[in-house]
């Protein structure tokens, strides 16, 4: 099979789908892999390590779309890639459709297969494509927070650990999965004061004994939110319900209570996000006010950190995209129900439940699809 690898145009993407070490894994393997020019030098990837490890180098994302078999990729693909794309060729990125109607509508269109990334679930309901960039993101959530609560950066200017003799900021996270937990645990490193929401009580007990009572864990309702939420300094929104859009937490009356100058960090805008005043926003232009509460809603925040994050996304999604390349996406799917529920949409069928009811699309059964 041929593996094309175009580089990320996304705004500010630096990640690409595939490490060197990786796309050698593929090589060896016997398939043939052309990577974009230049789409590594992001990450920190020369062309010249793909092509030691018996990559083809091509200019242009066009050749690669019209050569491949398989798209490995990081982001959902831009309107100009989704006109590239051909029936029956493999799409293997992130796509986070339940929000994105247009997305959805041309992936339709193109009759392509697609794989997303974020709803590959194994049995015990655990994502672990998504894993690796939710702990990045996590992590990252806490950094930009305590980033933009400094005064000159917009926020109230509270440090997060705070001194001998002054409170340390107070810290939210909505949700205590992957990137609540992650974020919960940058923010107890930096000091702060950190409340973890949730609705599962076996989740919260489990972190409270992870952490030795170290973070404070709430159960997750409007009532107390609204009594916590007038102490926050930074809330963080981790919330992520596979291929569907996430639930709205905090509510756009819920800001007046809020302290001017608190920081919000949605981490769940991919899904439309948790908190109803978020939009999605880049690393160009990542914040923007309403009612005096900052705003971070950055769609990619792990490609501010791609060199780390092309690394641990490629440790993660490696073993399924051979199964993919060597087996044919059909056999794949079938072998493996873990990846199966990584179809969302396969030659112009809407696979994926979520995606469908969401969008109002029919519904197909991925088992007429694949036999």
């Amino acid at each position: 099979m041929i593996i094309g690898v175009p580089a990320e145009i996304k705004n500010n993407e630096y990640r690409i789908g595939l490490t060197p070490g990786a796309a050698a894994d593929y090589v060896a393997h016997g398939h043939t892999v052309i990577i974009q020019r230049g789409a590594g030098l992001g990450s920190s990837f020369p062309d010249e390590q793909y092509q030691s490890k018996g990559c083809e180098i091509v200019a242009t994302a066009a050749e690669v779309y019209s050569r491949a078999d398989m798209i490995v990729k990081v982001k959902e693909p831009q309107a100009e890639e989704i006109a590239m794309l051909r029936e029956g060729q493999i799409l293997y990125a992130y796509l986070h459709l339940a929000p994105d109607l247009p997305q959805t509508e041309g992936l339709i269109k193109s009759k392509a297969v697609c794989i997303a990334y974020e709803t590959v679930e194994l049995p015990d309901g655990s994502l672990p494509l998504l894993a690796p960039m939710s702990e990045v993101a996590g992590r990252m959530a806490t950094q930009v927070g305590a980033h933009f609560l400094e005064k000159p950066r917009g926020g109230r200017g509270v440090l997060m650990g705070g001194v001998p003799g002054v409170s340390p900021a107070n810290v939210i996270v909505l949700g205590g999965g992957v990137v609540g937990t992650n974020a919960a645990y940058v923010a107890k490193g930096m000091g702060a004061h950190v409340t973890v929401m949730d609705i599962n009580l076996n989740r919260m007990r489990y972190l409270q004994d992870v952490w030795e009572n170290k973070v404070t864990t709430l159960h997750s309702s409007r009532g107390n939110l609204l009594e916590i939420l007038p102490h926050a300094d930074l809330v963080i929104g981790g919330i992520y319900l596979p291929g569907a859009k996430a639930p709205l937490l905090v509510k756009r009356d819920m800001l007046s209570v809020m302290k001017p100058g608190s920081v919000v960090v949605d981490v769940a805008i991919d899904q439309g996000g948790c908190i109803e005043t978020s939009k999605p926003t880049t690393h160009a232009e990542p914040i923007f006010y309403v009612d005096d509460i900052l705003h971070y809603g950055v769609a990619n925040m792990p490609g501010a950190v791609p060199n780390t994050s092309t690394r641990a996304l490629s440790n993660a999604t490696l073993r399924y995209g051979l199964a993919l390349a060597k087996k044919g996406w059909k056999q794949a799917l079938r072998d493996d129900p873990a990846l199966a529920r990584g179809a969302n949409i396969i030659e112009g069928k809407v696979v994926y439940e979520c995606v469908a009811s969401e969008h109002g699309f029919d519904y197909t059964p991925l088992e007429e699809v694949i036999g």
